[in-house]
């Protein structure tokens, strides 16, 4: 059975020879480019392409078609290839489309050398791309796989050889429109009118200082566009009947949408040498363009609410007027004009945010695991990674203009700071509040709630959110690269470890006792302490046989019970100095209840991110500063996702152990 793809989707590519079938409205160029396992090509010669159509292992063909086949034997490749990467681009030329959107959909079908189909793949949403990076073949464990990609570049072919890291992408692409036949012309994208200009920003023929004029500049004195530079703006097709081919110095340019059009989100539109960084680029983009539109919004209504303000005080600032006809026609102008201030804010942030829903629509689904909520569909399919993670997701961003556009938080791996998991009464939204709602209502002692949980039901959700943190964080790394312990002085926790526990990731019990804390303590602090030494004097070899090489992830529940002033000291040293080397710790604790420490702890506080069982506001952006409410990663109530991850990263983890001794 053909499996039919989506953007973002990948499958598993059985047989070593197959053949990649492209379909399109009108001729088009194929290429392959042959990547390492990082994405980066070796050089020009990486690239097969009409011009030099055969390489070991692929062949092309050697012209512009509308049908096109690729002939791929994956056991020919260099060893150094892991990843080929599908080209396609429109030539230009009288009759061609300027761009993808302007015509049908192209299809892409990869089969086996017998002419089986394997997988499908229909390039959907495209608008003014005139080359894309179609789909991928890689390498993963020693496996090959297929992943549906659908990058364009509204650049054409430069843009996207560029994008492939080449430093004489023009004149390849030059060279791959020469070889598709005598009187073709690169396809040329007709102008951006919405494109933003930014500073160090240049145009051909232009400079920094004087970019050049066209018809795509916006006037003096037009609306700032807050939009993130690296973000898609191109309109999702040309108009409707529209054929244009692309625009020349003779005639006016092709059709294009205005400032208020809609765009065309696709997955990983993103600057990155993998789909993985390209889809965390973009969500970092994301998050940025909504900050600053808001931060837009809120100051054209401050700006509304103070003229009004004013205003109303200059119409009642005559006694002899302020009763009369004059005066009351002020204020009605005033408020006539405020309101109109308010609703055409509203209306460009409505815009914004109907273009954010609709990308983040499309970057959902297309998430890794890693940073994938937990009913994202990907956890079905969850394969332990081979490969170390660049972040992991810790929950969900909203502002209160935005209720319904979530934007995932995502952190650097590894990490640079520990986590604190507040398990104490904070000033969390009252009024229908539902500590679940991104997955429905949720049971709390065994009753459905809508009121603030109270402390003991604060406490069990503080200790299921590390856990599941700790479980994205075992998922996302490769087997045996990371570990997890536990201390429980009061050993309360057990219910909560059990996801940990059954699949044998917790493989020591839970330290209890302050004998238990304190050996736990008095060994990570010496672990600490031996890579410290080791990585200062570069002798890492020297290190004891016997010390597990995963990073350590510590999580203390019930903090302070059962800690000394030593037990402190040693936990503040771990917060400093651990992350550096591999050693993270995770506090589970309610930080009223620290208090009687006094300011011997704030130092640890402040080391740590605190992150909350229930959505808090308390996190801001680094942009303008924003108070954004914090929704925990918590899995779907009777979902059996998180258990299912990691009981396949304890399956992995033996194989990838180190024989003892």
């Amino acid at each position: 059975m053909t499996a039919e793809l989506v953007r973002g989707q990948n499958h598993p590519l059985d047989g070593t020879r197959v053949e990649i079938r492209i379909a399109a409205d009108g001729p088009v160029l194929v290429g392959v480019a042959l990547g390492d396992d990082q994405g980066r090509l070796a050089g020009t010669e990486a690239v097969v392409h009409p011009g030099a159509p055969r390489r070991p292992g692929v062949e092309v063909p050697s012209g512009a078609a509308a049908e096109q086949r690729i002939a791929v034997d994956l056991d020919a490749l260099p060893a150094a290839v892991h990843r080929l990467s599908v080209l396609l681009a429109l030539p230009g030329g009288p009759g061609s489309p300027y761009a993808f959107g302007a015509a049908a959909a192209p299809s892409l079908v990869v089969a086996q050398a017998d002419g089986t189909p394997l997988a499908a793949y229909v390039v959907t949403g495209l608008g003014l791309e005139s080359a894309l990076v179609a789909l991928e073949l890689y390498r993963r464990r020693g496996a090959w796989r297929i992943r549906a990609v659908g990058q364009g570049y509204a650049g054409g072919l430069p843009e996207l050889l560029r994008d492939q890291g080449l430093p004489r992408a023009a004149e390849l692409a030059a060279e791959i429109e020469a070889a598709a036949g005598p009187g073709r012309t690169p396809a040329a994208a007709p102008p951006d009118p919405v494109a933003p200009h930014h500073p160090g920003q240049t145009t051909a023929g232009s400079s920094p200082e004087a970019p050049a004029a066209g018809p795509d500049t916006p006037p003096s004195g037009d609306r700032v566009d807050y939009r993130h530079p690296r973000r898609s703006t191109v309109p999702a097709s040309a108009p409707a009947g529209v054929t244009a081919s692309a625009p020349s110095a003779a005639g006016p340019p092709a059709p294009s949408a205005g400032p208020g059009a809609p765009t065309a989100p696709v997955a990983g539109d993103a600057n990155g040498w993998s789909m993985e960084e390209r889809l965390y680029n973009q969500v970092r983009g994301m998050f940025e363009d909504l900050a600053r539109s808001v931060a837009a919004y809120r100051s054209a209504t401050g700006f509304a609410a103070s003229r009004l303000e004013r205003e109303l005080d200059e119409a009642l600032a005559d006694p002899a007027t302020r009763l009369g006809g004059a005066a009351e026609t002020a204020r009605s102008a005033a408020r006539d004009r405020h309101t109109d201030l308010v609703d055409r804010a509203r209306a460009v942030l409505d815009r914004d945010l109907a273009q954010l829903t609709a990308e983040s629509e499309v970057v959902e689904p297309a998430l890794p695991p890693a940073l994938a909520r937990w009913d994202n569909p990907v956890w079905q399919g969850y394969e332990v990674p081979q490969q170390h993670p660049m972040a992991v997701r810790l929950g969900d961003l909203h502002l209160p203009e935005a209720p319904g556009l979530r934007i995932p938080m995502l952190v650097r791996l590894p990490l640079e700071r520990g986590l604190w998991i507040d398990s104490g009464p904070g000033p969390y939204p009252r009024g229908g509040y539902d500590p679940e709602r991104e997955f429905g209502r949720r049971e709390l002692g065994g009753a459905l709630t809508d009121a603030v949980p109270d402390e003991a039901a604060l406490g069990r959700l503080a200790l299921e959110t590390a856990v599941a943190v700790a479980a994205r964080l075992l998922a996302a790394h490769p087997p045996g690269a990371f570990a997890v312990q536990v201390i429980d002085p009061a050993g309360a926790a057990g219910p909560a470890l059990a996801p940990l526990r059954e699949s044998g990731l917790l493989p020591v019990s839970p330290a209890t006792g302050a004998a238990g804390v304190a050996a736990v303590l008095e060994a990570l602090t010496r672990r600490v302490d031996l890579l410290q030494m080791a990585v200062r004097h570069r002798a890492t070899e020297a290190l004891p046989p016997e010390l597990d090489p995963a990073e350590q992830l510590l999580i203390v529940h019930d903090f302070p019970h059962g800690f000394d002033d030593r037990g402190l000291n040693q936990l503040r040293y771990l917060a400093d100095e651990g992350p550096a080397v591999g050693v993270h710790l995770m506090m589970v604790a309610d930080r009223d209840r620290a208090r009687e420490y006094g300011p011997v702890l704030d130092p640890l506080w402040r080391a740590l991110l605190r992150l909350t069982p229930v959505p808090d506001v308390h996190l801001a952006d680094p942009w303008v500063g924003h108070a954004w409410t914090y929704a925990p990663p918590l899995a779907p109530r009777r979902s059996e996702v998180l258990r299912r991850a990691l009981d396949r990263v304890a399956a992995a983890r033996p194989a990838a152990d180190p024989e003892p001794g």
